[in-house]
C-alpha cells in the first residue's frame, strides 16, 4: 500500500464508530479488553470531568471500557482527590517499578501505565480536554476492533480559534507540528507526511505492540512511538481517526519552545538510528533561552536542560514479564 492509498484507506471518522452495540459485539467476539490511561500533572480543574464522563458513558451505561487509570507525575494540587472522587484509579508514577527509577514527564506515565493495566487495548487520552466526549474513545478503539491488521491508531481533530488577552486571534493548535515536525517529516521521513497530527496525545494501540516499543519520557513520546511502529510493522499497521472538534489548554510560546526541543531530540535520535541523519556527537540536552525582563525590558540569556530519557520496551523488564508472560514470550 503506497502513501496515497494508505491516506485514503487508513483514515476514518469517529462518528463511524458511534454504534456502541456493534463495538461491544466486536469486543466480545475477539475477546478484547480496553483500558483508558490518562497522564496527569496538576490537572485538578479538568480531570474530574474527563474521568467521570468516561466512567459514566463507557463503564456504567455500557461496559466498553474495562479499566480507567490516571498515572500522575507528582501533582502538587488536588488532582488525586478529583480523580478518586470521579471514580478513577490513581497512581503516582514514582511508586511504580521503583527498582527502575522515576522520570518526570508524560511519556514516563504512559510507559509505567502498561504495568498497572491489564487490558489488551490501551487508549491514551489527555487530562485537559474541555469537551471530553465518549465518541473520542470509541473512535480510537473502533479501527482496532474492526481490523486485526491495525495495531496503532493516531487521532486528528479541529481546534477552535480563540483570542488572547488583547482580543487578537491565535492559532487553533498544531503549531509544533506545522513549524517543526511536518518540515522534518517531508525532509527525512516522507513516508509519514500523511499524518495530520502526529503529535496528538489521543491515541490507542494493542498491548502486543506497545510493550515492544521504546517510550521517551517527555512530550517526544508521541513522535517516537509513531516512528518506531512504522519501522517495526509498516504504514499499513497504523490508522488515523478524525475526532471532530477537541478543546484543550493552549500552551505559551515559551512552553511550546521547550516541548519542541524535546521533540527534536527524539527525532534526531531516530533519524540517526535509521541513517537519515548522521550525528558526530550525542544529542544536545542544554537549551539556551532568550527572555525579556519585566522590570527594565532588558534581555536575558539563560540555559536549561531538557532531556528525553529513553525507556526500553517494557517487555524487557523482568517484573513485567513475570506479570504478563509467565509462560514465556509468545
Amino acid at each position: 500500500m503506497n502513501l496515497s492509498e494508505w491516506f485514503q484507506k487508513r483514515r476514518f471518522k469517529a462518528k463511524s464508530y458511534s454504534d456502541l452495540g456493534r463495538l461491544m459485539s466486536l469486543k466480545k467476539k475477539k475477546g478484547e479488553t480496553i483500558a483508558v490511561v490518562i497522564p496527569s500533572f496538576n490537572e485538578e480543574e479538568r480531570i474530574g470531568k474527563v474521568v467521570s464522563t468516561i466512567k459514566e458513558k463507557l463503564m456504567e451505561e455500557i461496559s466498553l471500557v474495562d479499566e480507567l487509570v490516571v498515572m500522575d507525575s507528582g501533582s502538587t494540587d488536588h488532582t488525586e482527590r478529583e480523580v478518586k472522587k470521579a471514580g478513577g484509579r490513581f497512581y503516582r508514577s514514582s511508586t511504580i517499578l521503583k527498582r527502575h527509577g522515576s522520570e518526570k514527564g508524560k511519556g514516563e506515565n504512559l510507559w509505567k501505565s502498561l504495568y498497572v493495566t491489564e487490558s489488551s487495548i490501551i487508549v491514551y487520552v489527555d487530562a485537559d480536554i474541555e469537551n471530553i466526549q465518549s465518541r473520542f474513545i470509541c473512535g480510537l478503539v473502533g479501527p482496532l476492533l474492526s481490523n486485526d491488521k491495525i495495531r496503532f491508531v493516531k487521532s486528528f481533530f479541529g481546534r477552535p480559534v480563540k483570542s488572547d488577552e488583547n482580543g487578537d486571534e491565535i492559532l487553533g493548535g498544531g503549531r509544533i507540528t506545522e513549524l517543526l515536525v511536518r518540515p522534518l517529516f517531508n525532509m527525512y521521513f516522507p513516508e509519514l507526511v500523511g499524518f495530520i497530527q502526529p503529535l496528538s496525545g489521543q491515541k490507542a494501540g494493542r498491548r502486543s505492540l506497545l510493550e515492544q516499543l521504546h517510550y521517551f519520557s517527555g512530550y517526544g513520546v508521541d513522535i517516537g512511538l509513531l516512528i518506531d511502529t512504522y519501522k517495526k510493522y509498516g504504514l499499513d499497521s497504523i490508522a488515523q481517526v478524525d475526532l471532530g472538534t477537541l478543546e484543550h489548554r493552549h500552551h505559551s510560546l515559551s512552553g511550546l519552545s521547550n516541548t519542541s526541543f524535546g521533540v527534536l531530540q527524539v527525532f534526531a535520535k531516530r533519524a540517526h538510528m535509521l541513517g537519515k541523519v548522521i550525528m558526530s556527537e550525542d544529542v544536545r540536552k542544554r537549551y539556551h533561552v532568550v527572555s525579556r525582563k519585566k522590570n527594565n525590558g532588558d534581555y536575558n540569556l539563560r540555559k536549561k536542560y531538557i532531556t528525553e530519557i529513553e525507556r526500553p520496551p517494557i517487555i524487557t523488564i523482568k517484573a513485567y514479564r513475570e506479570k504478563f508472560h509467565k509462560n514465556g514470550l509468545e
